[in-house]
């Protein structure tokens, strides 16, 4: 009973390390395939409406989401 358990629980960890190991090359591979995020294109967007500079849109577009969150808390408030 207890060869069978160890036998058991053997097999279990290696499933699970196999198939954790299996799916990272699939996740590498989507991201790698996506090209631009939805971070990088709504900083962009927002740039280019404040600045009109293509040098600013290229900037923010590279820093992506943490442009998009400095722009919620310094914008000014619409009247």
């Amino acid at each position: 009973m207890k060869k069978e358990r160890s036998l058991l629980t053997l097999l279990l960890l290696v499933f699970c390390v196999t198939a954790s190991f299996a799916q990272t090359t699939t996740t590498q591979q989507v991201v790698v395939n996506n090209g631009i995020g939805l971070g990088s294109a709504i900083a962009v967007a927002i740039s280019w409406s404040r600045n009109k500079s293509i040098l600013w849109a290229i900037i923010h577009g590279v820093l992506s989401w943490f442009y998009v969150i400095y722009y919620y808390f310094t914008r000014e408030a619409e009247k």
